[in-house]
C-alpha cells in the first residue's frame, strides 16, 4: 500500500510518510538553530553590556539566551569567537550602508558625511545594549589584531575617505584637512561621546551628540569658512 505517487515506505516501522512532511519537519528545525544562534548573540550583547565582556561568562549568556550552556558552544568556540561576531554584524552592516551613501550621485560630499553620521547614530540609537558594548569593547577588539570584523572595518574607513576625496576635488571640504588623521579622530571622539551618554542617558542624548557632530563636521572641514 501507498499513499500518494510519491510516498515513502517506510513499512519496517508500520507507516508512511510523505516527503512533503519530511522537507517541512527540516525547514522547521533550521528555522529552530537559526533562532538559536540569534537568541545567543542578542543574549551576549545584552550580557556584554550588563557585565562587561572580561566579567561575563558563558553560563550567564546561556541562561538569558533560554538555551543550554552546551548549546553556545555548538555555535562559538568561546566567548571571544561571539565578540568578534558582534562586531562582525555590526561593521558589515555599516560598511553597505556606507558604501550605498558614498555611491549615491544625488547628494554632494558634504551632505555623504551627513548621511555617514546618521547612519552610525542610528544603528547605536535603536540598539542601545549594542552601543554600549561597542564603546567598551572596540579598543580591545583592535587590539586584537586581526578578527573577522576588519575587512568591513577597513572597507568602512575606505568609503569615507572617498567621501573626503570627493570633496577635495570639488572644492567642498578644504584641503588642507589630512583624510586618515580626520578619519581616525570622528571614530575615536565618537566612542568617547557615546560611552558618556552610556553613564548618562539623559543628561547627553545621543540626538544631541549627532547634531552637535555634524555641525563640527559640517563646518570644520569645509572649504568655506562661516
Amino acid at each position: 500500500m501507498r499513499v500518494g505517487k510519491f510516498a515513502i515506505d517506510i513499512s519496517i516501522l508500520g507507516y508512511y510518510i510523505e516527503p512533503s512532511f519530511i522537507y517541512r519537519k527540516k525547514v522547521d528545525m533550521r528555522l529552530k538553530e537559526g533562532n538559536k544562534e540569534k537568541d545567543i548573540l542578542d543574549a551576549s550583547i545584552r550580557v556584554f553590556a550588563e557585565y562587561g565582556y572580561h566579567q561575563s561568562k558563558i553560563s550567564k549568556i546561556a541562561e538569558v539566551a533560554g538555551v543550554a550552556t552546551g548549546s553556545v558552544y555548538l555555535y562559538y568556540k568561546n566567548k571571544e569567537t561571539i565578540l568578534h561576531k558582534i562586531f562582525e554584524n555590526l561593521w558589515k552592516d555599516l560598511e553597505k550602508g556606507m558604501r550605498v551613501i558614498a555611491e549615491r550621485s544625488d547628494l554632494n560630499p558634504i551632505e555623504k558625511l551627513d548621511g555617514m553620521i546618521d547612519l552610525f547614530f542610528d544603528k547605536l540609537i535603536n540598539t542601545p545594549k549594542l552601543a554600549i558594548v561597542f564603546v567598551n569593547e572596540m579598543q580591545f577588539i583592535l587590539e586584537g589584531g586581526s578578527s573577522s570584523f576588519m575587512k568591513s572595518y577597513d572597507k568602512f574607513l575606505g568609503l569615507a575617505g572617498q567621501v573626503f576625496t570627493e570633496g577635495m576635488k570639488d572644492g567642498s571640504i578644504n584641503p588642507n584637512v589630512d583624510i586618515d588623521i580626520t578619519r581616525h579622530f570622528l571614530l575615536g571622539g565618537l566612542r568617547t561621546l557615546i560611552r558618556e551618554w552610556a553613564h548618562d542617558q539623559e543628561a547627553l542624548p545621543l540626538n544631541t551628540i549627532r547634531n552637535s557632530v555634524k555641525y563640527l563636521i559640517k563646518y570644520g572641514v569645509s572649504s568655506r569658512v562661516k
